[in-house]
């Protein structure tokens, strides 16, 4: 698990919609967090590729990751809800994905699927109307 120390993340606030009530017009209460994940030392490589491939359309052609948190109504609550979300995209991309070793199916697993698939075919060939020959 990789934490990203306080020093590489930058933060910007607005003011933003929603609830709060006249508190809403005069406090910067929205939070834009920005994480410059391409130059960042304490990522490794491939949990840097990773992390931006998870971003999506939240990480920059730069390389930075924006996170916008408007959800609560105090810029503390929303700072750290920016922080959380990031850190758990972080903790996502920190995880290596399982190599799958592909398999083929055994010689009895073929013909346990071809005798069901022939006893199925007998099944149905019957309920058809008697031919009257």
């Amino acid at each position: 698990m990789t934490v990203i120390p306080e020093d590489e993340l930058e933060f910007r606030f607005f003011r933003a919609g929603g609830p709060g009530g006249q508190n809403v017009n005069k406090v910067s209460t929205s939070v834009q967090l920005r994480f410059d994940a391409r130059n960042s030392p304490s990522l490794t490589d491939p949990v840097r590729e990773r992390l931006l491939k998870l971003a999506g359309s939240r990480a920059t052609l730069n390389g930075e990751i924006l996170i916008t948190a408007v959800r609560f109504r105090t810029q503390e609550r929303n700072r750290a809800d920016a922080v959380g979300r990031l850190q758990e995209l972080v903790d996502q991309a920190s995880i290596k994905p399982v190599h799958r070793v592909p398999t083929r199916p055994t010689r009895a697993s073929k013909e346990r699927r071809l005798e069901g698939k022939s006893k199925r075919s007998t099944i149905k060939s019957g309920r058809g109307k008697p031919r009257l020959d």
